[in-house]
């Protein structure tokens, strides 16, 4: 994980005040960090070792970015306010991705475990994160294209004690609200989770209802069913995202 000096998080925070089109011009110069065109930035502290923003990303206020070793936004992604990513060896939000409000991605620095990590976090194109959730990860989280964790309050968690597992979500899948996952969790492409659902283990069955503590497959989805997984996450997205 990449760690930060109070001097460079002081300086960070100073450059946060300044109007967009000057953070970008220091950012650039003082961090090296590569910021496509017509990137705006909110007042926010972005602090990475590396990290590249693609064109017309958008970043609110408020937000808190700090110890990240690589951070990439593709273009179009949109963060809202008051989030929180913290630590890991890379963060990637794909293209036309968004990361609403009051949302924590979190990852352990050198978690007392018995077993090796793999700290990354990624969010696949044109994939939603609502409002209020939290994410550790400590181990591997990787989230599918087009995959929307809805609602409030779900918890992802790769670690505990004294193990990491990672955690896997599928493409094209619809995460209701309050739901756990546990390490080593996985939910399969093209499909619904219903509000509440604990997934504690690796989960197959392509579109299909899944519900329950412990979660489980309940049904197949039917065609009003899949209109909510098809539907574009976006009014912009592109027809290949």
């Amino acid at each position: 994980m990449h760690r930060s000096g109070r001097f460079r998080l002081f300086f960070l925070a100073l450059i946060g005040l300044l109007p967009s089109f000057l953070k970008r011009v220091c950012y650039r110069l003082f961090f090296g960090y590569r910021i496509g065109k017509r990137v705006q930035i909110g007042f926010s502290v972005l602090d990475a070792e590396t990290c590249q923003i693609g064109d017309d990303s958008r970043i609110g206020h408020l937000n808190l970015v700090i110890g990240v070793k690589d951070l990439t936004l593709g273009d179009h992604v949109r963060i809202g306010h008051l989030n929180i990513i913290r630590g890991g060896d890379e963060v990637t939000l794909g293209r036309y991705s968004e990361l609403l409000r009051l949302n924590e991605i979190n990852s352990m620095p050198e978690p007392d475990v018995v077993n090796p990590v793999d700290p990354r976090f990624s969010l696949g194109p044109g994939s939603i994160i609502t409002a209020g959730h939290k994410i550790d990860f400590t181990d591997r989280v990787e989230i599918g294209r087009r995959t929307i964790i809805g609602g409030r309050n779900s918890s992802l968690w790769t670690h505990n004690r004294q193990r990491t597992l990672p955690i896997r979500i599928g493409d094209f899948a619809y995460i209701g609200s309050e739901i756990r996952m546990a390490p080593g969790a996985s939910i399969p492409s093209r499909c619904i989770v219903g509000i509440g659902s604990v997934i504690t283990g690796c989960l197959t069955d392509e579109e299909h209802l899944i519900a329950g503590v412990p979660a489980k497959p309940i049904k197949e989805l039917e065609s009003e069913d899949k209109f909510l997984i098809e539907r574009k996450t976006r009014l912009d997205l592109p027809d290949d995202v």
